[in-house]
C-alpha cells in the first residue's frame, strides 16, 4: 500500500529540520521520498507498507520531545470535499460560555462545568442547562463586548478554510455554543453554513436558558451525516475537527476525524492528533503546500 507520512511542526517554531526528514526516512527505509511542503515546518515521506498504525508509533519515537506533529494515511484520498469543525477551543482559542461568565464574575465555577463536559465527565447537554442557568440576568449587549474584547481566531484557521473552498471544499461549523458567536466566527474566517444553540432573551436580557433541543454530540455527527447526503460525498471525502467529548461522533464518523489540541478520550479516539501545529496542521495533512495557501 502506498502511504505517507506527514511531519509537521508549528510554523512560529519550526522543528522539521533536514535531519528530522532524514532520520524519518531511514526509519521507514526510503531514501529521498520527501516533498518539502514548508522548510522546517512540514514535510511528506512517501512510502510502500502494511500498516499506517506500525509506522506511526515508529516516527514517534523518532521524532521524540521534538515538538512535532506526526500523520501517516494512505496516498489515496488525502484531499477532502468537506470540513466540518468545532468553534469553542478549536476554531477560536477561547470558550464562549467562560468569556460570558467572565461578565458576571462568575467565569471560574463555568469554566469548571466546562471542562469537566469537553473531558466527557459529565453530559453535555445537562451541564449547558446548568451553565446558562447562571447566566441569567446578563444583558445582551455583553456578548458584543465579549466578541470584541475578549474572543480570537485559531491560528491558522482562516487559510484553512479559505484554502478548502478555493479547493472546491465545503465548511460548516457546528458548535455546542451559541449563534450570537457561531455567525460572527464564521463570517470572519469564511465558513459556508454555520449552527449552534440558542441564547433566549427576555427584555434585552439573557434569560438564564437555551434553546430546545440542543444541539450536542449526536447533533454535529447528524449534520455531518446530512451535508454528505446532500453533497453527495462519501464519508472518506470528509475532515472533521474537534477538542471535547460533544465532537467525538463526528470525529468518529468522518473519513479524517482530527483532535485539535484535545482533551485526552478525543485524541484517543481521533484518526489524527495536532497537538503542535496550527491549523494549516490540517493542510499539510491533506497534503497542500505552504504554496497553495490560500491568505487572503
Amino acid at each position: 500500500m502506498s502511504l505517507v507520512a506527514t511531519l509537521v511542526s508549528t510554523p512560529t517554531a519550526p522543528a522539521v529540520d533536514a535531519e528530522l526528514v532524514r532520520r524519518a526516512e531511514d526509519a521507514l527505509g526510503v531514501t529521498g521520498t520527501s516533498r518539502i511542503l514548508n522548510p522546517g515546518v512540514a514535510a511528506d515521506i512517501r512510502f510502500e507498507g502494511p500498516n499506517a498504525s506500525a509506522a506511526d508509533t515508529l516516527l514517534r519515537e523518532i521524532v521524540g520531545q521534538a515538538p512535532a506533529d506526526v500523520f501517516v494515511q494512505p496516498v489515496e484520498g488525502r484531499r477532502k470535499r468537506l470540513l466540518i469543525a468545532d468553534m469553542d477551543s478549536t476554531m477560536i482559542r477561547q470558550e464562549c460560555i467562560d468569556e460570558l461568565a467572565a461578565e458576571l464574575g462568575l467565569k471560574d465555577r463555568i469554566s469548571d462545568i466546562t471542562e469537566r463536559a469537553m473531558r466527557g465527565e459529565i453530559e453535555f447537554e445537562p451541564a449547558l442547562r446548568e451553565r446558562v442557568a447562571l447566566l441569567a440576568g446578563l444583558p445582551v449587549s455583553s456578548i458584543d463586548v465579549v466578541l470584541s474584547n475578549r474572543i480570537s481566531l485559531m491560528p491558522g484557521g482562516r487559510t484553512l478554510v479559505q484554502t478548502m473552498k478555493a479547493n472546491g471544499a465545503y465548511c460548516a461549523l457546528v458548535s455546542g455554543g451559541f449563534t450570537h458567536f457561531t455567525s460572527a466566527v464564521a463570517d470572519m474566517i469564511g465558513f459556508d453554513e454555520n449552527q449552534a444553540n440558542t441564547l433566549l432573551e427576555t427584555d434585552g436580557k439573557l434569560s438564564g436558558k437555551v434553546g430546545e433541543p440542543i444541539l450536542g454530540r449526536q447533533a454535529k455527527r447528524e449534520r455531518l451525516e446530512a451535508l454528505v447526503a446532500e453533497k453527495g460525498l462519501s464519508f472518506d471525502e470528509t475532515l472533521a475537527v474537534g477538542d471535547g467529548a460533544n465532537d467525538l461522533a463526528m470525529i468518529e464518523r468522518s473519513g479524517a476525524g482530527v483532535a485539535y489540541r484535545a482533551k485526552p478520550a478525543v485524541a484517543a479516539a481521533a484518526n489524527f492528533r495536532v497537538d503542535h501545529g496550527d491549523l494549516t496542521a490540517l493542510l499539510y495533512l491533506q497534503g497542500y503546500a505552504e504554496k497553495d495557501f490560500v491568505l487572503s
